[in-house]
């Protein structure tokens, strides 16, 4: 659903309610402002933004990964010599 605010002399422009709820954006709370291709991007900032990442790579294999990709490296340079 898309979302019409006016920007006030000031510069101001005020989010709706439904946005402010719905990602959180309370009195004091940080916002991004990104621009891309001519766009202009708002991302909120969790208060404790190391917190708010906790989780993010469970069930990502990473280290079997990153092992498996060093055991390969080290079987290539044995090759070599």
């Amino acid at each position: 659903m898309p979302y019409i605010a006016r920007v006030s002399s000031k510069g101001w422009v005020v989010i709706p309610k439904e946005l402010r709820q719905r990602y959180n954006i309370s009195p004091g709370s940080k916002i991004v402002f990104t621009e891309n291709g001519g766009s202009l991007y708002l991302t909120p900032i969790p208060p404790n933004p190391i917190a708010s990442g906790k989780g993010m790579l469970q069930g990502y294999p990473l280290v079997e990964t990153l092992l498996a990709s060093r055991k390969e490296e080290v079987k290539n340079e044995e090759v070599r010599f």
